[in-house]
């Protein structure tokens, strides 16, 4: 047995249809699946460590990985801080990979998508930043500048599926 890569990431919405449309309709995302459960379906309560949940999923493809979403209707969620801190401890962001971060920011700001701040250079050789989603979820949009660097694999991975040298 061996790892072989990152699939997914989970959220939880109180409105699926509004973020999958979100995470479809501006960064390009595809749904590939949905399916839901009712007060009852003891593998998933097991599973979740959850009694008497319920809930609407889909799930929504980029390049390599996947983003869950899941809208629970049993039991009641507890709503998040929309503007909770990147640094509080749990699972901060989703990174989303660019090839043009300027650009892409500037498209998401045109569509009115909450961004944190104009994408940036770092000392690093990236650029990017962060925004928010409609329920406050913090993405990155990165852009690796360098293709040598070992953060690179997106960019790489993209060139090659596009017949591009990497």
């Amino acid at each position: 047995m061996a790892v072989i890569g990152f699939h997914h990431v989970a959220v939880s919405t109180p409105d699926l249809d509004r973020l999958v449309a979100f995470y479809c309709g501006h960064f390009g995302f595809e749904k590939v699946f949905e399916f839901d459960w009712g007060v009852g379906a003891t593998a998933f309560d097991r599973m979740l460590a959850v009694d008497n949940t319920a809930a609407r999923v889909a799930m929504l493809r980029t390049g390599n990985s996947f983003l869950e979403i899941f809208e629970f209707s049993s039991p009641a969620p507890v709503p998040q801080d929309p503007n909770r801190p990147v640094v509080d401890h749990g699972f901060t962001h989703i990174c989303i990979a660019v090839d043009d971060a300027l650009a892409e920011c500037a498209r998401l700001e045109a569509r009115g998508v909450r961004l944190h701040c104009p994408a940036i250079r770092s000392g690093l050789p990236v650029c990017g930043t962060y925004g928010r989603d409609p329920d406050g979820n913090v993405f990155e949009v990165l852009e690796i500048c360098d293709s040598s660097h070992p953060l690179d694999f997106a960019n790489r991975r993209l060139a090659a599926l596009r017949g591009a040298p990497a």
